[in-house]
């Protein structure tokens, strides 16, 4: 007897799991609201160097303060980061005239000026993340993300050994705590060690939420279950640009989204224990208990009032003692066996690409001719139709070719704006929302497909894993930024040659569409 025998008879998608996925789509709500908070905490404004003794030129407007202080770049705007070391008034006369004598030309002194219009504050403007420092700024991200790579490995596992539920609440009210400290933070370095633990904390919503409902709903709702989830990741990527335009502060702006996590900790309270994991380790009574409930409150009553209790016991007991189902398991696992290795492998691949190119895309809301928070609701809302389209595709042409596609044609997006003009802004911004639907297409798909790769008994593990390499690529993605100073294209190159290679070796995985979730490793050798 499989456990998908065992939905249909109590129901595999009736008002049981409709309400744990509603209770569920709440911590997924969350996710992107610190994911993608980069943006908005560390957004550096336009700013020059501090111009020392400034009510001295009292009969000089600030452009002409400007004028002769501040060196002009090739482009005719002011340098934000050099200064003269001397006024320049010859410049007040002819302001085309270029500065032959490059010594008189330095670093800022006295700090830095910055435009108050967007941002009250940010992290850049509060402790001058810029320039020289300008290094220190996109490390917040990849701290945040090294956190979320360290979380997967340690979440993948405890999940496995104590169970879904019970991680789950613990990433939470870890994610509350790190948050609020985070908001409280006086120093960069507190800042950085906060985001970090924020980020471990937070991955074990990114790794339980989805596969806790998917083990509790039949094979032919799995597909609408995984895409149901990723929309609210999605609703997410739409809150945080509303809440980043009302809450222009970056110490309230955390608040802001971590104070959403108080109120899952409630919800998650209602929601069972997988029953899959329960018998995975033979916690039959447990499981029984789970199953009961679900059968009444999907009106299955014959099943709900079955009185031969033993009889139903035996059957989960014989579940729990199979042996494909009997030892222990670790992250070694994945790589013992000849099939089980080649999809942890190739997986791998895919998720750090999935990860890398999503990122690189979801982190540079700059140079389409939108505001930062147009930028960041259009692209979040070009999320939604993708994963419409997805579901369908899915479940038409498959998993795997929807996933190498995806994949493949956000490279094609990012390479194709490597080579259209910048003053091209409309065209570029249409591209931009095209590669980032892909990306968003090909997070949504990997989540589900993943899921379905891995039998039962390691399946958590399965995902820590692949979390594990999607995490590190998160964590690189913000540092390739910084390559566009040795060319200014590279860091689209970078992003756009990985996501094809990802996406080529996605069409070395199996295809699980109307295959049955895999309980034991000998069901996929």
């Amino acid at each position: 007897m499989k456990f998908e025998d065992l939905l249909l008879e109590i129901g595999g998608f009736g008002r049981f799991q409709i309400l744990i996925l509603a209770m569920l789509c709440l911590p997924r709500i969350n996710l992107p609201m610190h994911f993608l908070l980069h943006n908005f905490l560390a957004a550096t404004p336009s700013h020059h160097c501090a111009i020392p003794h400034q009510e001295a030129f009292v009969n000089l407007t600030m452009e002409e303060v400007l004028l002769i202080s501040i060196p002009r770049k090739p482009d005719g705007t002011f340098s934000s980061c050099e200064m003269f070391s001397q006024p320049q008034f010859h410049l007040l006369l002819n302001s085309s005239l270029p500065s032959e004598n490059k010594s008189i030309i330095q670093h800022c002194q006295h700090g830095w000026v910055y435009d108050h219009s967007q941002f009250t504050s940010t992290i850049s403007t509060q402790w001058d993340l810029v320039c020289e420092q300008r290094g220190l700024n996109q490390a917040t991200a990849t701290f945040f993300f090294i956190g979320v790579t360290m979380g997967a490995m340690m979440f993948g596992y405890l999940s496995d050994r104590f169970g879904r539920k019970t991680m789950l609440q613990l990433s939470l009210v870890c994610s509350v705590v790190f948050g609020m400290l985070s908001a409280a933070s006086v120093s960069y370095t507190m800042l950085a060690v906060t985001r970090t633990l924020t980020g471990v904390a937070l991955s074990g919503l990114s790794l339980i939420v989805l596969p806790l409902g998917m083990e509790w709903v039949d094979i032919q709702h799995r597909t609408f279950t995984g895409i149901l989830s990723s929309i609210f990741w999605s609703v997410g990527n739409m809150l945080l640009a509303l809440a980043a335009y009302l809450v222009r502060e970056w110490h309230w702006l955390l608040v802001a989204v971590t104070g959403p996590c108080l109120l899952s900790i409630l919800c998650v309270w209602w929601v069972p224990e997988s029953a899959r994991w329960l018998i995975a380790k033979g916690k039959v009574k447990q499981a029984h208990r789970h199953l009961l409930r679900c059968a009444r409150m999907n009106g299955r009553k014959d099943f709900a009032q079955l009185s031969d209790f033993f009889l139903l016991c035996q059957a989960l007991t014989r579940m729990a003692t199979d042996k494909n189902m009997g030892g222990s398991y670790s992250y070694i696992s994945l790589f013992r066996t000849p099939v089980l290795r080649k999809i942890s492998l190739c997986s791998g691949v895919v998720w750090f690409g999935v990860a890398f190119s999503y990122y690189g895309m979801s982190l540079n809301l700059t140079g389409f001719g939108l505001s930062i928070y147009l930028s960041q609701f259009v692209f979040g809302i070009i999320e939604i139709p993708a994963k419409m389209v997805m579901y369908m595709l899915v479940n038409r042409v498959g998993r795997r070719p929807s996933q190498a596609w995806t994949l493949i044609l956000t490279g094609v997006c990012i390479g194709a704006n490597i080579v259209i003009p910048k003053p091209f802004t409309s065209l570029r911004s249409v591209v931009a929302i095209m590669g980032k639907g892909f990306s968003e297409a090909a997070f949504t798909t990997v989540f589900l497909y993943t899921s379905e790769l891995y039998p039962t008994i390691v399946r958590q593990n399965g995902m820590g894993y692949t979390s594990f390499l999607a995490r590190l690529g998160g964590a690189l993605a913000p540092l390739v930024f910084l390559l566009d100073e040795v060319w200014r294209s590279l860091p689209e190159m970078t992003y756009c040659g990985v996501a094809v290679c990802s996406g080529a070796m996605a069409f070395l995985l199996p295809e699980t569409l109307n295959a049955r979730l895999p309980e034991g490793i000998e069901d996929i050798e």
